[in-house]
């Protein structure tokens, strides 16, 4: 299976933190690949400029020694987020939700609301 973290996942899996449900760490572990989107580093970028997240590492170092592979975001991941229906809100998560629907990966989330769209997840 192949899985595209989201971006509090991520920041889950790198920190070691205790919220990541073994579950998922599990099937991270697992997987034959896992992707994290160029939107979670825009997302972290910001959220690292508002002063609502730290990190020790660069997000691009902390992807690279998870040993992840990068997901850019594509005309057709664009295209694909535009025709969601309105669910959820955050432009991050719907480029998420879109990248899953358009790659076919299962997304691992802990935010329910990824439960309104036809897409497979892994819950965090």
């Amino acid at each position: 299976m192949t899985l595209l973290l989201d971006t509090h996942v991520f920041l889950w899996w790198s920190m070691g933190s205790r919220k990541l449900k073994t579950q998922a760490r599990r099937a991270i572990a697992g997987a034959d690949d896992v992707y994290v989107s160029a939107a979670s580093a825009w997302e972290a970028a910001i959220k690292i400029a508002l002063g609502r997240l730290t990190m020790d590492v660069a997000f691009e170092e902390a992807v690279r020694a998870s040993e992840f592979r990068q997901l850019p975001v594509s005309f057709g991941h664009a295209a694909a987020a535009g025709l969601l229906p309105p669910y959820h809100a955050d432009p991050f998560d719907r480029m998420l939700i879109a990248q899953s629907q358009v790659e076919g990966f299962a997304v691992v989330t802990h935010d329910p609301l990824f439960d309104a769209y036809d897409i497979r997840i892994v819950r965090a």
